[in-house]
């Protein structure tokens, strides 16, 4: 081999020992999975659901941790504030976002504060009311509170909740007054309409459906624009009376911004592999929840369509 040959070959090996040598070392330590919610939500199940398996996958443990309040808005400015190495994520909602366009916030920001890493589940809600509420269907809850202006309350899980924006939508489209009451997360809520100290509720089917099914909540709808197997029998809000209804949240997980590529591009794959085995995929379609198969890119796509789409419902309702 020629000395210019020589040259070139060590300086292609040094070219790639520099690069191996700058490669992020990842993970080197636990994953915490931030939850804006408290225990017992769609975002915390979801979370706990994968969590397991991304363990196995990277060799690390992951530690689901809950830090409600503030419409997640808690949880989302610890990951925008934590070291962009991977370690410290975020499985979150469009609260995040939809909560800070009724505060008129801009702090945290989902699409400037974070990396977008994966889509994990999009789902459908369950319109339910406690079973002693005397309707059994949405033209009948709208009756009631046409005859009742402002004495119908909705509990939700917080400010900004794909559960508020849902009766919202209801309360617009339907001319009705009913008053919205947030949670610091989805299962107290679904605790007090259990209870009987509220009587309306939008809710994650992940979350209600156990107790719909137990006769201790009574579905009267759900908020796609078509029927979900998982809630056998009950109609959608668009067919009730309400044509073109139609609310779908969705669970992704997020990184702190400037996260390397490499490190946002590992996790994807794992979180893809995860969701796509046939235990989540089973477990998932039982509860309405349609995994999600991304890449980074057409995440971080999704959430700016759905910016414009909530954007848009929360200016023409009025949403304050």
């Amino acid at each position: 081999m020629s000395n210019s040959r020589w040259v070139t070959a060590l300086a292609l090996a040094a070219c790639a020992a520099n690069a191996i040598a700058q490669s992020p070392q990842f993970p080197t330590k636990p994953i915490r999975m931030i939850v804006g919610f408290v225990p017992g939500g769609a975002t915390d199940i979801i979370a706990r659901a994968i969590a397991p398996w991304l363990t196995e996958a990277l060799g690390q443990q992951v530690i689901v941790e809950n830090r409600p309040g503030a419409s997640s808005q808690i949880a989302g400015d610890v990951v925008a504030k934590s070291p962009p190495d991977g370690h410290v994520l975020m499985m979150t909602t469009q609260t995040l976002m939809t909560s800070a366009m009724i505060e008129r916030k801009t702090y945290p920001d989902i699409q400037k504060d974070f990396t977008h890493v994966s889509l994990t589940a999009t789902s459908d809600l369950i319109l339910a009311v406690n079973p002693s509420l005397p309707v059994r269907s949405v033209k009948e809850l709208i009756a009631l509170a046409r005859a009742r202006p402002g004495e119908l309350n909705y509990a939700s899980g917080g400010v900004g909740t794909t559960l508020h924006l849902g009766g919202e939508l209801l309360k617009n489209m339907a001319k009705v007054n009913i008053v919205h009451v947030p949670y610091k997360g989805e299962a107290p809520a679904i605790t007090d309409v259990i209870a009987g100290h509220m009587p309306v509720s939008f809710c994650n089917v992940t979350a209600c459906n156990t107790h719909v099914q137990s006769g201790r909540m009574r579905a009267l709808a759900v908020t796609g624009l078509k029927r979900t197997p998982a809630v056998p029998g009950v109609p959608t809000v668009s067919e009730s009376g309400l044509p073109g209804f139609e609310v779908v949240g969705y669970f992704g997980i997020l990184a702190p911004a400037a996260t390397p590529r490499e490190i946002v591009t590992r996790l994807n794959a794992e979180i893809n592999k995860a969701l796509a085995r046939p235990d989540i995929k089973e477990r998932f379609a039982s509860q309405a929840l349609y995994p999600g198969n991304l890449t980074a890119d057409e995440w971080s796509a999704y959430i700016k369509a759905s910016a414009v789409k909530w954007g848009k419902l929360i200016q023409d309702a009025g949403i304050k």
